[in-house]
């Protein structure tokens, strides 16, 4: 049971084309030892989507965690990305199968590209992406940090379906033009950064929202971005704030709640490389 009253089960927990609504992210967990205490302490609260890639350098311990976990692997929603640097279709074979090896499983239930840079080329990666998928070594094609032309684009060449665009979401940047040719084109939305690096806390909106209903902005913002119907995947490494998260998932948001924070006027970009296909 997620929750101690029980009112987040793995039965009630939201789903969107069966992938968990709410994940735990792992970007910047990189100590060995605490990356898999929080991936064992997140599956073992209730969580069931865990988001690791291989840039992370961090899919090992990921791994552990799950191994530690007193939760069956058919019931947990794993995902990782394949770095700009191994993109060639061989690369993608050889990393990929690296990446199962390193988080101790025989699949993942979502791949992606990480980026559509550097060594990408849309017909090469994803003709590999789709091998993978043959083979069952993975059970869904994603994609991350593509605009909605180069997600066409790769929905057209790619033999196997495309689950997911892994993007930066948040209320500062709520990317409506994105999020409406992921619907149009039945691609679900996960946000990174969902809660902004933490500047959600400093936004009078969503501070007022906390307010109101007696919660944290952490938990506005997650459960704003499920209204919209997008995944979340915060990053948290401490038990206290692995809790927050997942009790944003129990935090029903007003109509009026929804209407402040989409009027929230500032944008603010926390993930910016060079590289970025928007650069």
């Amino acid at each position: 049971m997620a929750i101690e009253d029980g009112s987040i089960t793995p039965e009630t927990y939201p789903t969107a084309n069966g992938m968990p609504m709410l994940g735990l992210g792992t970007w910047q967990n990189t100590d060995a030892e605490q990356c898999a205490e929080s991936v064992r302490t997140a599956l073992e609260m209730g969580y069931r989507h865990i988001d690791t890639a291989q840039a992370y350098d961090n899919e090992e311990a990921v791994g552990e965690g799950i191994a530690r976990a007193d939760v069956d692997r058919e019931d947990i929603f794993l995902a990782t990305k394949i770095w700009i640097s191994n993109l060639a279709s061989d690369d993608v074979l050889e990393t990929a199968r690296a990446s199962l090896d390193r988080l101790g499983v025989d699949s993942v239930d979502l791949l992606y590209v990480h980026w559509p840079a550097r060594t990408y080329d849309p017909e090469d990666t994803l003709a590999a992406f789709s091998e993978l998928y043959e083979e069952g070594r993975i059970e869904n094609v994603g994609v991350s940090n593509f605009l909605p032309e180069q997600l066409e684009e790769a929905i057209e060449i790619c033999d196997a379906p495309i689950l997911a665009n892994q993007v930066e979401l948040h209320p500062m940047l709520q990317q409506p033009a994105l999020r409406e040719a992921c619907q149009d084109h039945d691609v679900e939305v996960v946000a990174y950064s969902p809660i902004a690096r933490g500047e959600v806390f400093d936004q009078p909106a969503i501070q007022e929202i906390a307010d109101k209903h007696g919660t944290s902005e952490a938990q506005v913002s997650l459960a704003w971005l499920r209204e919209k119907g997008v995944t979340a995947i915060p990053k948290a490494t401490g038990e206290a704030h692995i809790r927050d998260n997942l009790e944003s998932l129990t935090l029903e948001l007003d109509q009026d709640d929804i209407d402040a924070i989409d009027s929230i006027g500032e944008t603010n970009r926390k993930v910016d490389p060079d590289f970025a296909p928007w650069n």
